[in-house]
Formats: C-alpha cells, sequence, structure tokens
C-alpha cells in the first residue's frame, strides 16, 4: 500500500478511535469525509478504474458488516467505517482487516467476559473513578462502557487490526 493512502488511513482509524473511545459512536460526518475522499483520490490515480475499485472495496467492507449490525454485533458507524475503509484499501486488505478485528474483539469480549465474572462490575467503576481522579474535574464519559460490562468501542479492535495487517502485509 503505498505511502499516502497508509497516512490517510491511519488518520481516518486515530480519529474513529478517538470518537468510539470517547462517545461511542463514530460519526458520519468522519465516514462520509474519508469514504468521499477514498474516491475523489483513486479516481484522481486510476480514473473509472481506481472508482470501481474503491467501489468494489467499500462494498466488500460494508455488506460483511452489516449483516453483523444487523444481528445486533456492532454499531453503524462501524459498519459504514469498514465501507470507507475498503474505498481506501481495497477488498484484500479491507477483509484483513475485518478478520483480524473480530479476532480482536472476541478476543476483548473473553476478557470482558472472565474480568466481570472474576471481579464483577466494582473494577471497572474503580478504573473509571482512578481515570476521573487523574483527569482532574472534567467529567469524563471515556470508560463508561466499561461500567455495562455488556459491550466495547469495536475501534478497541480494529485498530490492532489495522496495525497487524499493515505489519503482516507491508
Amino acid at each position: 500500500m503505498e505511502f499516502i493512502v497508509t497516512a490517510v488511513v491511519a488518520v481516518f482509524l486515530v480519529i474513529a478511535l478517538y470518537t468510539d473511545l470517547k462517545a461511542q459512536i463514530i460519526p458520519n460526518w468522519l465516514n462520509v469525509t474519508f469514504f468521499s475522499a477514498a474516491f475523489i483520490y483513486h479516481t484522481a490515480i486510476s480514473g473509472l478504474e481506481g472508482a470501481a475499485i474503491a467501489a468494489v472495496g467499500a462494498l466488500t467492507g460494508f455488506i460483511p458488516l452489516l449483516l453483523l449490525h444487523l444481528a445486533r454485533g456492532i454499531g453503524a458507524g462501524d459498519v459504514k467505517l469498514f465501507g470507507a475503509l475498503g474505498a481506501w484499501v481495497g477488498v484484500w486488505l479491507v477483509l484483513q482487516m475485518m478478520f483480524y478485528a473480530i479476532l480482536y474483539a472476541g478476543a476483548i469480549g473473553v476478557c470482558l467476559v472472565i474480568v466481570n465474572r472474576a471481579f464483577g462490575k466494582k473494577m471497572a467503576a474503580d478504573v473509571t473513578a482512578f481515570v476521573v481522579t487523574v483527569a482532574g474535574d472534567r467529567k469524563l464519559q471515556w470508560l463508561q462502557w466499561a461500567e455495562s460490562g455488556k459491550k466495547f468501542p469495536f475501534m478497541l479492535a480494529v485498530a490492532p487490526a489495522a496495525v497487524t495487517v499493515w505489519s503482516i502485509f507491508s
């Protein structure tokens, strides 16, 4: 993957990770901006063939995760994120990122089950209280998802998946 695409995707994923951790949402403006930029970039570089490759990559990232969303496994922002990601990196890399993200999400889920069963929700509440204390008087909701013990930001799995794929295929 060329440097420009890697840099743009890295920025996209960092922003998505930040927003997902902070508010458990990946905003539409972010997904639409990066999705549109992918089409503009690939069309400028390779013409209609580039646009077609971006479209196939977007569908490859979008459709499987739409099914997971319909089963209430992930949020809609994650689905759109993988559509935009696919438009940037293409079919093969988005499938690899999806595969590793699902593996990492499974591992995180297992860890959460173990922690919640072993220590209960008190541990998550204690961690949140510690972070709030360290951060000062600001009201932080960064770890609000941890207190629920039911779900977590999918970007916690997507970010290491992207790093894994870039490490293997670069």
